[in-house]
């Protein structure tokens, strides 16, 4: 199994996922050109992607979606709470490809399973990727974490975790009051101290590769997420690099490809 982050942040979110039998998209948030121009750019055909999945109906992770899903005619999976709230931004799909998401859904020989988050939209939720024996989990957009989130990740081998903030730039930030509240709140965003302490909390083997996501523009900088996080799993004894190898996802540019 294979993993890219084509784009991670506030800007833009869309995630690839690719095994011999199958490619998904995990958000489509950024233009349908622009997508498939990154998708052709890692090296691959946007036209072998099978299905699309939405985490929310928020524009930086729907914005292309309804694009994507007419021009490759591919079917896209939310939960129908999504599917009611994004259905007015991407436009219309054919109805066999509007799939309503409550349990699991299986493409090629990937089974890709839901788990709640906690954010301010209709029904946002996490997602696992299996293939096999193993295990790729994305959590983004969350104000918190809980045992349902941890229970959930847990034995990943690749692991996509939200580093939107560094609390202290939020606070004495640009944003108007009730923006800062919304981020920092249990329906916000995950700063990088949280983040870092879920992390401490899931790796287990010792070779998990840990992505740092969705950073916010404003409020926190590659640098200072990376150092805060790797701080704090090495204040937990967990070996970073050699250990678990922890790396960045870009707003503007694809990561690199990864492979379990």
């Amino acid at each position: 199994m294979k993993f890219c982050s084509l784009y991670s942040g506030s800007s833009g979110n869309c995630q690839y996922i690719k095994t011999d039998n199958a490619t998904i998209l995990i958000d489509a948030g950024l233009s349908g050109k622009k997508i498939q121009q990154e998708i052709v750019n890692i090296g691959e055909d946007p036209k072998k992607i099978d299905a699309i999945f939405i985490t929310h109906e928020h524009i930086d992770h729907v914005q292309g979606a309804g694009i994507m899903s007419r021009r490759l005619n591919v079917p896209t999976y939310a939960n129908r709470e999504t599917w009611e709230a994004m259905s007015p931004v991407i436009g219309d799909v054919k109805t066999e490809n509007i799939k309503i998401l409550d349990d699991c859904a299986e493409i090629g020989d990937l089974t890709i399973i839901p788990f709640d988050i906690s954010h301010d939209s209709a029904h946002p939720v996490g997602y696992n990727v299996f293939c096999k024996n193993k295990k790729i989990s994305l959590v983004t957009d969350t104000g918190c974490t809980n045992n349902l989130i941890i229970n959930s990740i847990m034995d990943s081998d690749i692991l996509l975790i939200e580093s939107n903030h560094d609390e202290d730039m939020v606070l004495i930030g640009p944003y108007p009051w009730p923006l800062k509240r919304r981020v920092l709140g249990e329906y916000g965003h995950m700063s990088n101290d949280t983040a870092g302490e879920l992390i401490s909390k899931v790796v287990s083997k010792g070779n998990e590769i840990v992505l740092l996501g969705h950073l916010s523009k404003e409020n926190n900088f590659p640098q200072l997420a990376y150092k805060t996080v790797e701080n704090i799993l090495k204040e937990n004894s967990i070996e970073v690099n050699p250990g678990i190898c922890l790396e960045m996802t870009y707003r503007d540019r694809a990561s690199k490809f990864y492979e379990i």
